[in-house]
């Protein structure tokens, strides 16, 4: 049970996640907005989930692959976490970076869709975007191999999946219940991130990366 929480919490570092509700903070309306994407995520997220958790559970897949693929899994994240981490504390031109003067790449589609959008139209690009990664897969295995009754297990799902998005759930509860404070909270966040987010965010990916990569090396030595 405890490593899927530590794995629902890795799922929600999502970066079109983070871009989703970053574009939304910034638009009119952001509570609505946010709340549609929300449905639309947890609707295609769920319905996935609870498939999974019962082919896994179902196809005895679950005994057979734990001690190896979980491992590898961490190891994998870890690679990547470093990976972003670099790309991140490289310089502009070796990002690849628009030189100053230079045309700008046009953002995705999904983002230009949804920053002229309505909510029914952030529904969709929520369930559009929503799909298993590995963080997710791995917890949802965790969760199949706890072999309990049905009910439960759908209610694990689904709070796997409200730890999962909670960088949209936070904002979204601030904005029902606390709204000026909110926006104020969201003005000195965007203030903050502009000036100190790159560097927090490569060491929070570096100290991710080496710890993943160490689980999972010790778990293989181990099994």
């Amino acid at each position: 049970m405890g490593r899927a929480f530590l794995l629902a919490l890795l799922a929600a570092l999502n970066p079109t996640l983070l871009a989703a509700t970053t574009v939304m903070l910034l638009l009119n309306n952001p509570g609505r907005l946010m709340l549609g994407y929300l449905l639309g995520a947890m609707m295609t997220s769920i319905t996935l989930g609870i498939v999974i958790v019962f082919s896994l559970q179902s196809s005895g897949a679950v005994n057979d692959t734990q001690n190896t693929i979980n491992p590898a899994v961490e190891i994998a994240l870890g690679a990547i976490a470093l990976v972003a981490a670099r790309v991140l504390a490289a310089r502009p031109h070796e990002r690849g970076d628009p030189a100053p003067g230079t045309k700008q790449k046009a953002p995705p589609r999904w983002q230009m869709r949804l920053s002229r959008s309505s909510p029914r139209g952030a529904f969709v690009v929520g369930a559009c975007l929503t799909l298993p990664g590995a963080s997710y897969l791995a917890g949802l295995r965790q969760i199949a191999d706890l072999k309990y009754s049905d009910p439960v297990t759908v209610l694990l799902v689904i709070g796997f999946n409200l730890i999962m998005l909670i960088l949209i759930e936070l904002p979204l509860l601030g904005f029902a219940f606390a709204p000026d404070w909110t926006k104020a909270k969201v003005t000195e966040a965007k203030l903050f991130v502009a000036r100190h987010g790159r560097r927090l965010a490569i060491r929070a990916l570096a100290i991710i990366g080496a710890a993943l990569i160490i689980k999972g090396v010790v778990a293989l030595i181990a099994g």
